[in-house]
């Protein structure tokens, strides 16, 4: 699950990050496209019902997934489990991982920054269906002057794909390059604008949904521009401090540092472990499994938007997904305005949440809606092969329908299977293989 549905804008491009979209495909073909939850979590419509999810957490299957670690695909992983009911709030590491260890969240930071820029719409200092070119004129070309906030937030605007940003085609030390968000947003025009010539399509904005980085990346130059100060102070301001995330930070554009613990990463033969932010408000941050867990159980309790960005928070646009999306199938939208993804699980229970990548992270965070079940987990791929096995089994074990369910599963589809004991040995099957070659 990464970079298609993780971390930057890179999934329209193919890269060593290339090998990251597969998992968010596997996951996508488990999207729902049907009911969007009320306004709070507390009122929300797509709550699991007791068959769904266990009310007790056994760590047993997830123990036996951890103790396959370290392999040749994924060197090490850290889950941590929370609820209500027995068994959690549970957190367990393999390989050279600590339990408290921080880690870069990739496209998790969407959540931070499209929060953010509800609270901006609630304090009237933004409007959501105002022209977006209307407080950037410099910045987005006129003829995409009528893309709106809402859009860029739940990724119906049509703004041409990223283009020119780091990757392994920069060279030796390419994860410490770096390249301002001004420039992320000006080549990704620049290059929609060339490939352009010659032909009359114009954008249509709120037609389709495609999901692009590059909004995000508008959204935090919005942030900027309507509030006259950084992103990086806003996020402090309003979310980081108030909830006390002590170990949550956006580093500044040069700061290829991590705070410790943390895990030792690479990509190939590359140490990537200190690598450029450059993804900023659309995948920069780094943060911890418990911080990354208040700060979504914060969000979904109403702590940090008033009701009705609560609502547009959970917000998925009835328009059809783009054919070369690979985040959302049977052609329907699965992105809210909130940063969030929403997913149906075969066993009827609906999780939101959000997945991320940076080079050698692939993260995610997923939560049922009533918050009676929640995982945050962070594992550490070598790229050598797709650690899609790897992360089914971690969401799969988590989100059990019972710790001994008496079900028999069809293991030629995992998808069908998700949330079942024969889906979970399937997947366990899974990432034996992959760790075989």
């Amino acid at each position: 699950m990464a970079a298609i549905l993780g971390s930057s804008p890179m999934h329209h491009r193919r890269s060593t990050f290339h090998r990251m979209a597969v998992t968010g495909v596997a996951l996508a073909a488990m999207t729902s496209g049907a009911g969007i939850p009320a306004a709070t979590a507390a009122a929300a419509a797509s709550r699991p019902s007791a068959a769904s999810v266990a009310a007790s957490f056994d760590p047993a299957p997830m123990r036996g997934l951890l103790a396959r670690l370290p392999d040749p695909v994924v060197t090490s992983a850290l889950v941590k489990v929370s609820g209500d009911g027995p068994g959690t709030p549970w957190t367990g590491a393999a390989g050279k991982v600590p339990r408290d260890a921080h880690f870069r969240i990739g496209s998790v930071t969407k959540v931070f920054t499209s929060t953010v820029m509800l609270q901006l719409v609630a304090e009237h200092r933004i409007a959501i269906d105002a022209p977006v070119r209307r407080y950037l004129p410099d910045l987005i070309p006129y003829e995409y002057r009528t893309v709106t906030v809402r859009q860029i937030l739940d990724h119906t605007s049509d703004l041409p794909a990223p283009a020119g940003i780091p990757g392994p085609a920069d060279g030796p030390g390419w994860w410490l390059k770096s390249i301002a968000p001004q420039d992320v947003v000006g080549k990704a025009f620049a290059a929609a604008a060339a490939a352009r010539r010659g032909t009359s399509r114009p954008p249509r904005p709120g037609s389709i949904q495609q999901y692009n980085g590059v909004n995000t990346f508008v959204a935090g130059l919005l942030v900027e521009k309507v509030t006259g100060r950084s992103f990086k102070d806003e996020l402090d301001r309003r979310i980081i401090r108030p909830l006390g995330l002590r170990s949550t930070s956006l580093p500044s554009a040069d700061d290829t540092s991590i705070p410790a613990p943390h895990a030792r990463v690479r990509v190939g033969t590359d140490e990537v472990t200190e690598q450029s932010p450059w993804a900023w408000a659309e995948g920069g941050m780094i943060s911890t499994a418990t911080d990354l867990d208040r700060f979504m159980t914060a969000l979904f309790r109403g702590r940090l938007l008033p009701p009705a960005q609560q609502k547009l928070a959970f917000t998925v646009p009835h328009v059809p997904s783009a054919p070369a999306n690979k985040n959302c199938i049977n052609g329907t939208s699965c992105f809210s305005a909130g940063g969030l993804m929403r997913i149906k699980l075969d066993n009827g229970t609906t999780v939101w949440g959000k997945t991320g990548s940076r080079p050698g992270w692939t993260n995610g965070t997923f939560v049922t809606s009533d918050l009676k079940r929640r995982v945050i987990y962070s594992i550490n791929p070598t790229g050598t092969a797709s650690e899609l096995p790897y992360v089914l089994a971690i969401i799969n074990t988590a989100f059990a329908d019972s710790p001994d369910p008496a079900v028999s599963a069809d293991t030629s589809t995992p998808a069908t299977a998700y949330g079942t004991a024969g889906a979970r040995e399937h997947a366990a099957r899974q990432w034996e293989r992959s760790a075989a070659g």
